[in-house]
């Protein structure tokens, strides 16, 4: 039995986690850390990770980019693997995430579903031959009106998967209202659409001359990415230091 500290655990991710993990018989809860303490669950909750004394294998993390530097501290402090879910870190927190998987084991993703997952490596194959042949790229992303981050961190692993397949050659854009020139070849222009209740909506698109390919993914439920958390969280436990990703549970899950 993998025992999970969730951090975050009083958000939607956070509790949309509980309610999977009392369906599991390999996992199971023992404390959370939240800011906000109203809400009533069956494992022992902090407001300060400082607090939390509770023997655990692995934390999984869904809370905000503001606490995952004490995070980090504690992990670092307790020896405990990580699954690091927060989007919108800087890039001196991604350093030190690098930094921090060399002595604990770390998975970091930007989006947990298997859909999301399998999309980032078919990207890979088809940015090789579309862009080689004049495609221009962009990315839309869609979520609800109380995200914070913008683009999300899954349009930005979108991009950098389809970058790393043409040598990391473009350049992002995120606004083109401050220009009036010609579209240059080597971009990728990242759209971000913010309203109501949307879970998650990416596109990648494709346009050539006279024909264009969507590759389209749309999350009607947190509970994809939940369900991935926890999986990645059962994966991660007892595992080495190292920075993982969702593709290791993938292919563990296959072997």
């Amino acid at each position: 039995m993998v025992k999970i500290i969730m951090h975050g655990c009083n958000g939607r991710m956070g509790q949309m986690i509980t309610g999977i993990v009392k369906d599991r018989d390999d996992a199971e809860i023992v404390a959370g850390i939240d800011v906000f303490d109203k809400i009533t669950n069956t494992y022992p909750v902090f407001t300060d990770i400082d607090a939390c004394d509770v023997p655990a294998d692995v934390v999984i993390d869904f809370s905000s980019a503001s606490a995952v530097d004490k995070l980090m501290d504690y992990c670092e402090k307790k020896n405990l693997p990580l699954v690091l879910c927060s989007t919108g870190l800087s890039e001196d927190q991604l350093s030190r995430v690098k930094a921090l998987s060399e002595k604990i084991a770390v998975l970091k993703s930007a989006n947990m579903s298997l859909g999301i997952n399998l999309l980032l490596k078919l990207l890979k194959d088809a940015a090789g031959v579309l862009a080689s042949s004049g495609f221009d790229i962009e990315i839309v992303e869609k979520h609800h009106r109380m995200k914070l981050d913008a683009p999300s961190g899954t349009a930005l692993a979108l991009a950098d998967s389809v970058n790393e397949a043409l040598g990391n050659e473009y350049e992002y854009v995120y606004d083109r209202s401050t220009r009036r020139e010609k579209r240059p070849d080597k971009e990728i222009g990242i759209s971000a659409v913010r309203g109501g209740t949307i879970v998650g909506d990416h596109d990648v698109i494709f346009a050539g001359t006279d024909e264009v390919i969507t590759f389209s993914h749309s999350a009607y439920s947190r509970a994809v990415f939940a369900k991935g958390a926890v999986s990645a969280a059962v994966f991660l436990a007892g595992k080495g230091p190292g920075l993982y990703d969702m593709s290791n549970v993938i292919d563990a899950s296959l072997s």
